[in-house]
This record gives C-alpha cells, sequence and structure tokens, in this order.
C-alpha cells in the first residue's frame, strides 16, 4: 500500500470516528463545504478557469433540495439526485455562454449571471425570499434509515462527500483530467494538438456545477435550511478563500481550507464582525508565508512536485 492510499485509509477511520467524539452538524458543514471547495478547484485549480459566481449553483440546488423534500415529499436521495441535475444543467447553460471568453472576461460573466440567479431566488414563490426555505425535513434513506438523528445524517453526508472526492480524483487523473492541465498550462498549445479547448472546458465547467450543486444539496439536508446567503456572491468568494487558502490545484487543499474556515466562523461567532477582519488576516498571512496554500506548503516542503 503506497503512502497516499495510507493516508486515506486513515483519514477515512478518523472520518468514521469523528461523529462519536466531535459535533456532527459541525462536521457536516465541513464536509459540505470542502465537496464544495473540491468542485470549484476542479475549475480553477485543473482547468485554469476562475468563476465568480459557483455559489450560484451550490445555493440553487439548496433551494430545489430543501423545496423536493419539504414541499414534494421526496427522500432525500432522490431530492439531492434531482437537485444535482438541475445544477448540472444549469451550469451546462452558463458554461456555454461563459467558456467562450478568458480571463477576466469569463469571470465576470459568471458573475453576472450568478446575480440573475440571485435575483430569481429572491422573487421566486418557492424560494420564500429572505426568509428561505426552513426545518427541511430529512427525511428516511431509502424509504428505511430515519436520518433524524445527527449521526445516521452524518454518515448520509458523508457517504456523497466520499463519492463527489472519488469523482474529482478520477476525473483529475483520466485522460480527460490530463487534457485539462493542458488547457490550464497552455491552452494555445492544446488548440494545436488538435483538442477542441472549449468542448473542454465546458464538460469541466458541468461536472464542477454538478458536484458544487451535489454539496449544496447534501447541506439543505443537514442543516435544514437554504437561504440566499447560499446562493450570494459573498459565498462565491468564500469558495475562492478555501480554495486558495488550502491550496489551489492540490488534491485535499480545498477540503482543509473549507474546514479552517468554518471552524474560524463557528468558533469564533461571539467576535461579531470581527470574524471577518480575523478571516482576511488569517487569508493575508498564508499568502504572503504559504503562497501555495496549506497543503500545497506542506507538499513542496516534504519534496513531492505539486499539481499547481
Amino acid at each position: 500500500m503506497n503512502k497516499t492510499a495510507t493516508l486515506y485509509l486513515v483519514l477515512l477511520i478518523a472520518a468514521v470516528i469523528a461523529p462519536f467524539v466531535g459535533y456532527p452538524v459541525f462536521l457536516m458543514t465541513c464536509l459540505c463545504f470542502g465537496l464544495f471547495a473540491c468542485a470549484f478547484n476542479l475549475l480553477i485549480g485543473f482547468t485554469g478557469l476562475l468563476s465568480f459566481g459557483h455559489a450560484m449553483f451550490f445555493g440553487l440546488a439548496a433551494y430545489v433540495c430543501g423545496h423536493a423534500a419539504k414541499e414534494w415529499g421526496w427522500t432525500p436521495e432522490v431530492a439531492v439526485i434531482f437537485a444535482t441535475a438541475c445544477t448540472a444543467v444549469l451550469g451546462y447553460v452558463v458554461g456555454w455562454l461563459a467558456v467562450r471568453r478568458q480571463g477576466i472576461y469569463f469571470a465576470m460573466v459568471t458573475l453576472a449571471l450568478s446575480q440573475m440567479v440571485y435575483f430569481f431566488c429572491v422573487q421566486a414563490p418557492f424560494t420564500y425570499a429572505e426568509d428561505g426555505i426552513q426545518s427541511i425535513p430529512r427525511g428516511k434513506f431509502l424509504g428505511l434509515i430515519d436520518l433524524t438523528s445527527d449521526t445516521a445524517m452524518y454518515f448520509f453526508v458523508l457517504a456523497f462527500f466520499i463519492f463527489g472526492f472519488w469523482l474529482i480524483q478520477r476525473i483529475i487523473y483520466s485522460p480527460f483530467g490530463q487534457v485539462l492541465k493542458s488547457i490550464r498550462e497552455n491552452e494555445p498549445r492544446a488548440l494545436s494538438l488538435g483538442y477542441d479547448v472549449d468542448k473542454y472546458k465546458l464538460m469541466a465547467f458541468v461536472l464542477s456545477a454538478a458536484i458544487a450543486g451535489l454539496a449544496g444539496a447534501v447541506k439543505s439536508l443537514a442543516l435544514g435550511i437554504a437561504t440566499l446567503t447560499d446562493v450570494g456572491w459573498q459565498m462565491s468568494g468564500e469558495v475562492v478563500l478555501m480554495t486558495l487558502l488550502g491550496g489551489m490545484g492540490t488534491i485535499l487543499g480545498p477540503v482543509v481550507g473549507a474546514s479552517a474556515i468554518i471552524t474560524m466562523q463557528n468558533y469564533l461567532s461571539g467576535l461579531g464582525s470581527w470574524v471577518t477582519i480575523i478571516m482576511g488576516v488569517t487569508f493575508v498571512i498564508c499568502v504572503l508565508l504559504f503562497r501555495r496554500g496549506i497543503v500545497g506548503e506542506i507538499e513542496y516542503r516534504f519534496g513531492k512536485k505539486t499539481s499547481k
């Protein structure tokens, strides 16, 4: 067994033990945002596309999943799959419009479309505007396993996190992922080799959007609420911060970055608005001292070549 497999095994064992020694709701929040950051990292870290509107997928999936579970009475797994499929469709539409642009123009297109989705969520009757969808029922997994218990819900979230994380890793190390890396490094050269660059970027965008939607859908069930905060531009900014803090272009970096941000928000909440200042200072320090991010710097220090 190689070092990577051993590390993943240790992390899996720790994840299984975690809800019995820690607060399950906090752990579920870390897993959901960790998966969201991993989805964003697939786009920026391995394809070189900076999206300023990824919260549209995270937040819309939370609304769709919450509505399906609460109003339509769907089982949790069906609601999550449906919400993920909806964000994949939205990702295709947004990606089709955005990938024809590069650099700051691509980022601005995604931001503009994200704001359109935000205002749609403000006006749509099923989102309940500023109140959001509250008291979303967790339901029963496959109609059999009651997810009311925080521990049971944690393992439901963990299962989807493992699936999403495994899917991202498979994408990265596949021939498709290698093409994405070549586009990130030198797009004109990839184009000269005969690759349909726009097609590959669109596929990467759709996959990233779908996995971000999966994270948002599971989060709405775990926390029982979907609000405008999930779809706002601030959330798009937070996921950028999580990814850069943990290590852009690394596998575990986004999870570490998301856990660090959620931990600060949770345990420093008593400081009020100072939390934002502390997060900003932490980010500045990490950028100055750990240019590659936390995980990226660790990999570099131990002599492992990073992907970015």
